[in-house]
């Protein structure tokens, strides 16, 4: 699956053909994977593995599907871990995979907030009056004293 537009010639629209685009069929998928369809069907009850479904409630497997098949037949076969704890594997991966898309929502989220601040801040100090000069004390022991003028009587 290479995710570029294809033309769908039944409706005339366009649509996007993903990795997680369902387009196997259960025998297809079975072969893609290396697996047998009953072992298909029984991750599929046991939710290891759980392909879209059809109006005829037929099973529709996608690329990432397929992938996600070889890695619970390898977890098995190679690894010799059983299905339950197969299954809580893929739990904690994809529970890893939601927190990171959580953790990088966050960190957009917190530099944009601190780029609004830095352009707020800008415009404050952007609006200072610049006639007025800050005093700097000299070591003099100097007292000035400021009388008003008197108002005059008109």
């Amino acid at each position: 699956m290479d995710g570029r537009r294809r033309h769908n010639s039944f409706s005339g629209r366009a649509y996007e053909l993903t990795d997680e685009t369902p387009v196997y069929v259960i025998s297809v998928a079975a072969q893609l994977s290396g697996l047998h369809p009953q072992t298909l069907r029984q991750y599929d009850r046991l939710g290891l593995v759980s392909p879209n479904r059809t109006a005829g409630r037929g099973r529709r497997y996608s690329a990432r599907d397929i992938e996600l098949l070889r890695q619970v037949q390898a977890l098995s076969q190679d690894e010799g871990i059983n299905l339950a704890g197969i299954k809580r594997i893929i739990e904690l991966e994809n529970q890893v995979a939601a927190l990171q898309s959580r953790v990088a929502e966050l960190s957009a989220a917190v530099e944009g907030a601190a780029a609004a601040m830095q352009q707020r801040e800008a415009a404050v100090h952007a609006s200072y009056r610049r006639d007025l000069v800050p005093y700097q004390q000299q070591q003099s022991s100097a007292l000035v004293v400021w009388r008003p003028k008197p108002k005059r009587q008109g």
